[in-house]
């Protein structure tokens, strides 16, 4: 048998749920079990993890209470990992992508129920994070479904459109024994990469550059999915930074723009440190220049990131235009009045709106990074990355000053920071005092101690300071009503949220919108 050593079967929603749904039909279910417990006992043969997902609502058969939340009888399977989900996607909210992330996990076979539901939303999101991904067809069950015109689609004609339009795109098309004989490659040969491209302007300010890009290296360093390929242009082949150290071998600006790529725009300094003389016509011009490469080559599909003032670089090319922006708090008022159709928002650390990212005053630029760190590659990483720059823990765009995410950080404890971790990487997770002892290695009781020496907080304060800090997320960027906002947060109900934010906030939750 060939070995799989970083390969994970996944089980997703195989439960006894779907029974009492009223569209359930046991038509294909001999054939599914079969072929699903093929896949769980060769996988078990081969030593390969064997993941367990369920899905769960507050009420109804998908409850835990309903006690329905099992595997559909007569599977046999013994799990190595169980999550529960509220999402299609298994790697939402589940601590799942924490979990591949730490076994080391690259590949992932993915079988369950639904074919077309949450087993090709996770084989989707799979793909995207840059995992190689054996989607078993015949390993997945559904059900027939009436459409919009009346046209009744029957579970093959489905499970067929499924395996379409994933195959080649986002997995393999795979037989049980397909999957299990000669390990495909990850979708890609090595990492996936990702060109970033750096733009140095005359007077460049210096962190603006190298705190972002050191969140780059460390992050290719730390984990090997995506390689973020950094280049440094600029209109000239050699600038002064804002310090007075000289920038040299700059690459020309490049044209076109690679597919994909990622723009990152650093600000300028009006004084150099040792010279007094303001930007002569030469260096405006150089900002001329950038400014009508700008405009001729970000087009859709590139992400423009400003650092700073270079925001306002982007203005000028009216980049911003439509968009919400920000940049440091002495500049919002010259950037309010370049892009007078973008909405600019201050006391913002950054503001992420579509394919445009703007970042406040130098050190917001590595705030910034992180933050796209953690949606290109992962929390986990983000979080490491984080610890790495002495930051621990990304701050949220929408906070203006001190952050939950950065409280209780300020000690040199391992295991303690193993936990934040765990809980920054996913807040809205069921955490029980006895999984984050089992992290620590150490007692439930002894972790209780550490924790509040060392963080200066209990561990339920922490856990529910991080969920509010993500539920105002929330508010500030999404319309969900404040239910799915309490449940996306990690709260069992509204009223749980709400007194889990008075007790950190002055003014309600509501204020957030309404302001």
């Amino acid at each position: 048998m060939s070995p799989m050593p970083d390969t994970a079967l996944l089980v997703i929603d195989v439960q006894e749920s779907f029974r009492h749904r009223p569209y359930w039909d046991e038509a294909d279910l001999v054939r599914f079990l079969d072929r699903q417990q093929a896949l769980i006992d060769g996988a078990v043969a081969r030593n390969v993890p064997v993941v367990q997902i369920f899905h769960v609502e507050d009420e109804g058969p998908f409850s835990l209470a309903s006690g329905h939340v099992r595997a559909l009888e007569p599977l046999r399977i013994s799990p190595d990992a169980v999550f529960h989900k509220r999402r299609h996607s298994a790697l939402v909210g589940s601590g799942l992508d924490v979990w591949l992330t730490r076994t080391g996990i690259r590949r992932l076979i993915v079988s369950g129920i639904r074919t077309e539901q949450c087993c090709e939303t996770t084989t989707r999101h799979a793909s995207d994070l840059g995992y190689g991904v054996d989607y078993v067809g015949e390993a997945t069950l559904t059900f027939a479904m009436t459409d919009a015109a009346g046209r009744r689609w029957s579970a093959d004609e489905i499970r067929a459109r499924t395996e379409l339009v994933l195959a080649g795109r986002f997995a393999r098309i795979a037989t049980v024994e397909e999957a299990l004989s000669e390990p495909t490659p990850r979708r890609v040969s090595g990492p996936a990469e990702i060109a970033v491209v750096v733009v140095c302007p005359p007077r460049t300010l210096l962190l603006d550059v190298a705190g972002p890009v050191e969140v780059l290296r460390k992050a290719n360093l730390i984990q090997d999915r995506v390689r973020f390929r950094v280049d440094h242009v600029g209109p000239c082949s050699a600038v002064t930074s804002s310090i007075g150290l000289g920038l040299s071998g700059l690459e020309p600006l490049p044209a076109p723009l690679p597919e994909g790529a990622t723009v990152v725009l650093a600000g300028t300094a009006e004084l150099v440190l040792g010279d007094s003389d303001p930007p002569g016509e030469d260096e405006r011009a150089a900002e001329d220049a950038i400014v009508a490469w700008l405009r001729a080559e970000v087009r859709p599909g590139h992400r423009l990131v400003s650092i700073c003032s270079g925001a306002l670089l982007a203005a000028r090319a009216g980049l911003l235009d439509g968009h919400d922006c920000t940049t440091h708090h002495a500049a919002c008022a010259e950037l309010a009045a370049l892009a007078p159709a973008a909405r600019v928002l201050e006391d913002r650390l950054f503001v992420e709106d579509r394919e445009r990212l703007t970042s406040a005053g130098i050190t917001a630029g590595i705030d910034l990074m992180l933050h796209l760190v953690a949606r290109l590659v992962d929390p986990a990483c983000a979080a490491a990355v984080a610890r790495y720059l002495v930051v621990y823990l990304r701050r949220a765009g929408h906070d203006p000053q001190a952050s939950p995410w950065l409280e209780g950080r300020n000690h040199l404890h391992p295991a303690i920071h193993r936990v934040q971790d765990a809980v920054s990487a996913d807040p809205a997770r069921a955490w029980s005092l006895e999984t984050l002892a089992d992290l620590a290695a150490t007692s439930p009781r002894h972790l209780s101690r550490l924790f509040n020496r060392h963080a200066g907080m209990s561990l339920p304060a922490y856990v529910n300071g991080l969920r509010v800090a993500l539920a105002r997320d929330l508010l500030a960027r999404t319309r969900l009503d404040m239910e799915r906002v309490a449940e996306r947060a990690g709260f069992a109900s509204p009223r749980q949220l709400r007194r889990a934010w008075s007790r950190v906030n002055d003014g309600p939750s509501s204020a957030i919108r309404d302001g």
